[in-house]
């Protein structure tokens, strides 16, 4: 397999010229803005395709555990594999830190079998993201290409030739997972906007779960090389694990149009407007504004650790009884399971007030039945005063719909009041 050198040397090359060519993959120029800038000042050219030794490998419903190696230069070894033109085709390409299916040809797919590249679909992580950028520039009417975390050095600030932008396919789509500066945080994806829709879960920079400590970490369940892995690029990894689950969760990773995380997080871009919200990761090609007007931003949470699929709800309660200070807590049930207790407000609970929040469940809990709401403030008031909700509306972000929940009792802390339909 080609190491990650050479598959950075696949853009960045170590022969010194001003130009050089390759049958059946076109020209490559080493002046501005491909090289001698501030961002790239290597004046170096790329390796040909017979010194990088790139292979693909294919794994289709037929060979889903073995993979069979297809050489570009031998078409038999096409013609005998399980490779057919009525399927649509993902090329996987790595950055990097890793070593697997590469990808630099799509002329193996569309010139001798009458497969349109309209059928591809090419799924990049780190440079391998630029580097399907680049295959898509030189393949008019490629379906679709996903970024996953695209590297930022030598890359960030470039015009649209050097890196991927949304011209290189009919669709592109980026999810940002590492998009901390560089120096001096070491993050390794860009924050750059390259797409039609671009993603930034849990705001792009600091994953859930990669901040454990780094023993637990290096010691992953997954094995002693995946937990380094881990432990060296946390962030910059997420991103393919996240599209990975997405196949499994076409519902599970709904995102929101924000102008920031900041203001995602202060609850100020629920629910989906009415276009809708896409999926990020694997369905996100099913956004139906996937492709109109300028670039689109969108935000969403992830659990800490898989299953990293997150469904958000949003809360509103007015309140009921004497007024107490505490804090308020309510769970939803539905017909497909229920959250745990999500908390909606701390301070002073004054009756006929209301309050919101939202909050991400770990599933779908489907239709909803039913809310529980519990109150407590862990300090002994001799009055034993009993708070309650009068009504409680819950909406799923995805929907229109809002559901109403209403009880006239009151209880004192920590004892569960149920709300039902109204």
């Amino acid at each position: 397999m080609v190491n990650m050198w050479t598959v950075a040397l696949l853009l960045l090359g170590a022969v010194t010229a001003k130009e050089i060519c390759y049958e059946h993959i076109g020209c490559f120029s080493d002046s501005e803005p491909w090289a001698g800038t501030a961002a790239r000042p290597l004046k170096v050219l790329p390796w040909s395709p017979e010194k990088i030794g790139t292979r693909f490998l294919l794994y289709t419903n037929e060979n889903p555990n073995s993979f069979q190696t297809l050489l570009p230069s031998d078409p038999s070894t096409i013609e005998a594999s399980n490779f057919q033109t009525n399927r649509k085709t993902r090329f996987i390409i790595h950055g990097f830190i890793d070593k697997g299916e590469e990808n630099w040809l799509l002329e193996m797919c569309k010139t001798n079998y009458s497969y349109s590249p309209s059928q591809v679909h090419l799924i990049g992580h780190s440079l391998g993201a630029h580097a399907a950028g680049e295959a898509g520039s030189r393949t008019p009417g490629l379906g679709r290409i996903t970024g996953l975390d695209p590297v930022e050095a030598s890359f960030q600030g470039t015009p649209e030739e050097v890196r991927l932008d949304p011209s290189d396919a009919d669709f592109v789509d980026v999810i940002h997972t590492d998009a901390a500066p560089l120096i001096p945080f070491l993050g390794f994806g860009t924050k750059q906007l390259l797409g039609h829709l671009d993603f930034f879960p849990n705001g792009g920079e600091e994953m859930p779960g990669c901040k454990k400590n780094a023993l637990s970490q290096i010691v992953d369940l997954d094995g002693i090389w995946e937990g380094t892995r881990d432990f060296v690029a946390c962030n910059h990894l997420r991103s393919y694990k996240y599209y990975s689950e997405s196949i499994l969760n076409p519902d599970g990773f709904a995102s929101y149009p924000c102008a920031s995380y900041k203001a995602f997080e202060s609850n100020k871009c629920f629910p989906c407007p009415d276009e809708g919200c896409p999926q990020m990761g694997h369905y996100a090609d099913k956004f139906a504004g996937r492709t109109s007007g300028e670039p689109q931003k969108f935000f969403l949470n992830t659990g800490d650790s898989s299953n990293f699929a997150r469904w958000r709800y949003g809360v509103s309660i007015t309140l009921s009884g004497k007024i107490a200070t505490g804090q308020v807590k309510v769970a939803l049930f539905g017909n497909k399971g229920n959250t745990h207790q999500f908390d909606v407000i701390r301070g002073i609970l004054t009756p006929g007030s209301t309050h919101s929040n939202q909050f991400d469940a770990k599933l779908d809990i489907g239709t909803i039945e039913k809310v529980k709401f519990l109150w407590n403030n862990n300090v002994i008031n001799p009055t034993f005063p009993k708070v309650g909700a009068a009504k409680i509306t819950v909406q799923k972000g995805e929907e229109k719909t809002v559901h109403n929940f209403c009880s006239e009792s009151t209880v004192r802390e920590d004892v569960l009041l149920t709300l039902t339909p109204c």
